[in-house]
């Protein structure tokens, strides 16, 4: 609905800005997305003719996208790997596989950058991603069928 709605750049800065908050309820922090969706849209619009930059600096600089989401934005959009995505899946079970002993996200990026080479940037953070929601679960891990219990000091504590 929220892209049938608003198909371009410029329908987003133009966005009715309680009309989008309807339309992104769902996500959390949807006063502030909504803000910022718009915001991001006329900037997008005023330094980069509507274009999505293609670089991590260029979008940090624009109104609610930091590194997180740009890495997403990066490495979904344009397949590229500026940066490692970490979500609190990707902290804690890099956490528990033993890749980093840090809780914030830029210095666990840092770790995992020097563990993880360039080329899986992108393929680690979807596959620890999916394995948080699916098997590693932050309340209930599924120990017994985790493909990954013999790798994993954690397993089974």
């Amino acid at each position: 609905a929220l892209f049938e709605k608003y198909q371009s750049v410029r329908a987003f800065a133009l966005a009715d800005k309680t009309e989008l908050e309807k339309l992104i309820y769902t996500t959390g922090f949807y006063v502030n997305k909504a803000k910022s969706i718009i915001t991001s849209a006329n900037q997008l619009l005023e330094r980069h003719s509507g274009e999505i930059p293609r670089t991590l600096h260029e979008l940090t600089k624009l109104s609610g996208v930091g590194r997180k989401t740009g890495s997403v934005i990066l490495g979904v959009g344009y397949g590229l790997a500026e940066g490692i995505v970490v979500d609190t899946h990707v902290g804690r079970i890099s956490r528990l596989l033993g890749f980093t002993l840090k809780n914030d996200p830029a210095k666990i990026e840092k770790d995992l950058m020097n563990l993880i080479p360039p080329d899986r940037w992108i393929e680690y953070s979807h596959l620890l991603i999916y394995h948080g929601r699916a098997i590693c679960k932050a309340r209930k891990p599924d120990c017994p069928s985790c493909p990954l219990k013999k790798l994993c000091p954690s397993a089974n504590l």
